[in-house]
């Protein structure tokens, strides 16, 4: 591994910490990297969930700390996220990129709709318990087996179900949300593993990234409130849009890097 791989692998790393702590989508940046590094799909979708993992863990123990998390809550949906994500992994043990690209597309169209009709509480109410339906076991089963699958856009999309169906802020919809997957992702981390899908190296110096950037951005959340997470996730959600339609390339960005 070169000094420029170590560098980037650990710089965005941070980036994508703080990206997915606050919002999601940021592990297309991880994807790219470790496909322009020479990764194929499938070793690149394992080793990304040594970085998720790690970014969680570091998310849920800050906002704990702040006493933004009720765990009963977390836990009563991260059941049915686990059994989501085993199952979702096994499949993608054998995904292929345009079954890939299709499936990003349809959970990129949810997101939009999210954001253009989604309205955020202006006060931020973490901490207390959730009222959750039986039909929010469904959602996070569907939210669980994506997540194994593919993983990215994983964090809009439970945003979206906590925001519209519990009427969340969009700050503690993001603890929630860190909480299901940190819980969820060790399960499918260890279908990938194997299956030899994970390349350990380059996996745990992005991690090491990743916890950076996910504390500063559990900070920040608390620190700058609602409007700010929202304005984020909004600038994230344009970038993320351009890379799908092909206007720009961050696999070629990064390559350019390497």
């Amino acid at each position: 591994m070169t000094v420029n791989e170590i560098v980037l692998l650990l710089a965005s790393g941070v980036l994508v910490g703080i990206i997915n702590t606050l919002g999601g989508g940021g592990s297309v940046i991880t994807m790219s990297l470790f496909m322009a590094m020479g990764m194929p799909i499938g070793m690149a979708n394992g080793t990304n969930r040594i970085a998720v993992l790690l970014q969680n863990l570091s998310a849920t123990v800050a906002f704990l700390r702040k006493g933004m998390l009720h765990i009963k809550s977390g836990l009563l949906l991260s059941i049915p996220a686990i059994v989501g994500n085993i199952f979702g992994a096994m499949v993608a043990t054998e995904v292929s990129e345009s079954i890939f690209k299709i499936c990003l597309s349809v959970v990129l169209v949810i997101i939009l709709i999210y954001l253009i009709l989604g309205k955020d509480k202006e006060s931020v109410e973490g901490g207390h318990g959730l009222k959750i339906k039986w039909w929010h076991y469904i959602w996070f089963f569907i939210i669980g087996f994506y997540g194994g699958y593919i993983y990215i856009g994983l964090g809009f999309l439970i945003l979206a179900v906590t925001i519209w169906t519990m009427n969340l802020d969009i700050v503690t919809a993001n603890v929630i949300k860190g909480f299901v997957i940190f819980l969820s992702t060790p399960f499918a981390l260890a279908v990938f593993i194997y299956n030899g899908q994970v390349e350990w190296c380059a996996g745990l110096l992005h991690g090491a990234g990743n916890i950076v950037g996910a504390v500063l951005a559990s900070h920040w959340a608390m620190s700058w409130g609602v409007k700010f997470v929202r304005w984020f996730t909004l600038a994230i959600i344009v970038v993320f849009f351009a890379d799908l339609m092909g206007w720009i390339s961050l696999h070629d960005m990064l390559a350019c890097l390497l």
